[in-house]
């Protein structure tokens, strides 16, 4: 078969890889226009672009995928079937349908109908799941909605950040969406549609989604750390500040200060109070400055005990 490819960032590229290396050529491939990257802002290719470009394969890169002039280049490499993975934008009927096969698929990062949406692996995180995976599932109106002919699930690790979760994800993706592509050309796919029951919504995360609330328990908040590793970080503030904290475990025990204020000591170098239990930094990170292991960034900047953090700051920004 004749595939094309929608992808954008290093998520997706595992699957494109893996179609580049398969059987069925991957005929043309669409991504997200070239933005500003990086702490220097350059514009730079998103990273299926630069495998496109390496691969000398017809690359589109259009601010909306739905402008007609999109459909008229795509028809023009005859597909057969389309292959979404974390695109980034939505595609209209008169793309969903060009291929011949009339349908794209799509390999989503959750258990569906769990975490529907942008941000499934945070959110999953955030929620305290035991297991995720991922669903490979037709493309329709409906964000994620569409039934699913595969799924596969893995464990999240106890202290497994949103970083190293994704490159499973990913890995586990690549290999389930090359089984269905395989399973279309044999005629052998079977589409089962999602139950209306047990939908969530993953929804993109904002900036407030960042922001450490002392008063929340230790264990929500090491989840929260999770979440947003290694970016952007969930962050607070000290002395106007921000600090993000790349790393945490939970404490459990009695709580003698309001939540924010710092406490020193010796094992461990640091704690925070929050709602329930103390929260142990383990990797922090000041604006502009590089992740460091609590007790280096402590030699560098020390802290004082009772100092309170991120109280009435917005730490979003």
């Amino acid at each position: 078969m004749r595939l094309v490819f929608f992808g954008t960032p290093e998520f997706a590229v595992p699957t494109l890889e893996a179609l580049l290396a398969g059987p069925h050529p991957v005929v043309g491939i669409v991504s997200q226009p070239d933005r500003p990257q990086g702490r220097g802002r350059k514009t730079r290719p998103s990273p299926v672009s630069q495998v496109a470009q390496r691969a000398g394969i017809p690359l589109l890169r259009p601010e909306r995928v739905g402008e007609p002039g999109v459909a008229a280049e795509l028809r023009r490499l005859e597909p057969e079937l389309g292959v979404v993975v974390a695109f980034g934008q939505y595609l209209p009927k008169r793309v969903r349908e060009l291929p011949r096969l009339g349908y794209l698929i799509n390999g989503h990062a959750s258990l569906l109908p769990k975490f529907r949406g942008a941000a499934p692996i945070q959110r999953a995180i955030l929620a305290g799941e035991a297991r995720t995976g991922v669903s490979v599932m037709r493309v329709e109106r409906e964000m994620d909605a569409g039934p699913v002919a595969l799924v596969r699930e893995l464990a999240i690790g106890p202290e497994e950040t949103c970083g190293e979760l994704a490159q499973r994800i990913a890995e586990l993706t690549a290999e389930a969406v090359a089984e269905v592509v395989e399973q279309i050309a044999q005629g052998r796919v079977r589409w089962t549609p999602q139950p209306s029951e047990g939908v969530t919504l993953a929804p993109k995360l904002v900036a407030t989604d960042a922001v450490l609330d002392f008063r929340e328990g230790a264990a929500a908040l090491v989840r929260r750390v999770r979440a947003l590793a290694p970016a952007p970080g969930a962050a607070t503030r000290v002395d106007g500040e921000r600090l993000s904290i790349l790393a945490a475990r939970a404490q459990s025990g009695p709580v003698d200060a309001e939540p924010g204020t710092l406490r020193r000591g010796s094992e461990p170098l640091l704690r925070i109070a929050t709602g329930e239990g103390w929260l142990v930094p383990l990797v922090v990170q000041r604006a502009g400055g590089r992740a460091l292991a609590i007790d280096a960034f402590l030699r560098g900047r020390p802290l004082l005990d009772g100092v309170r953090l991120g109280a009435g700051l917005d730490c979003a920004k």
